[in-house]
Formats: structure tokens, sequence, C-alpha cells
């Protein structure tokens, strides 16, 4: 069900849940800033979430309230995670949902890293 972007931070949504290791996820990296997991309804060959450790709604929330520090952190997560898992030479896409025009469906910041095949345009026309 797609959320409003501009309610406080429930710390009770799924992904808080797996950064407190509640609920199981097949983690792929981890560090000091983010956490990254298979998706478990994947919609390519390789497709990840990568979600930051601090509580943040969306990337609007993200963007305006976290540290310059968490910020650089967490976009270096998510390019260390492409490259591991090989994603850059044959491409890749970012996808980050705000609210719920954009299909955002959990109320806590995450990337969603696909690749592994060609993935055609971004929107259709």
């Amino acid at each position: 069900m797609p959320i409003d972007a501009t309610l406080p931070y429930d710390d009770q949504n799924i992904f808080a849940k797996i950064l407190r290791g509640e609920i199981p996820s097949q983690r792929v990296y981890e560090d000091d800033w983010a956490i990254a997991f298979h998706d478990i309804a994947p919609q390519a060959p390789v497709h990840l979430l990568v979600i930051p450790r601090g509580p943040y709604v969306s990337w609007d929330d993200f963007s305006e309230r976290a540290p310059a520090g968490e910020i650089a952190g967490f976009v270096r997560a998510v390019g260390r995670v492409a490259r591991d898992h090989g994603l850059v030479a044959a491409g890749y896409r970012l996808l980050a949902n705000v609210g719920g025009d954009a299909g955002q469906e959990v109320a806590h910041l995450h990337v969603h890293l696909f690749g592994g095949q060609p993935l055609g345009p971004m929107l259709a026309r």
C-alpha cells in the first residue's frame, strides 16, 4: 500500500524490523551507514535493496535531515553494492520511490538496485 512520505517515521515498518534483526533478510552488504539485501520479489536478475541505518521515511526526509557524513556514507554504500555485484560495466538502475504517487510501499528510505539484463525504458510512454 503506497504511503504518505510526509508522515513521521514509524519504527515498526518492515525495514526497521530487518535492521533490528527481527525479520530475516538475505544480506549482501553492511557497514556503519547502510545494509543491502535481496528483494523478496525481484524484478530483474539482480534486485537489491539498500537502506540507511538511520530512521528516514524517504529520500526527501533523508536529504533534509541526515548529516552530511551519513549522506556520504549511504551514497558510497549504494555504489559499493553495485560494484560488488558487477553491475557497473553493463549498467544498472537506481530507484528510490518517494510517496504514494511514486509507489513507495515501505516508510523507510530504500534504494532499489536493478541489473543483470537490459532494463528498457524508464517509464512507458
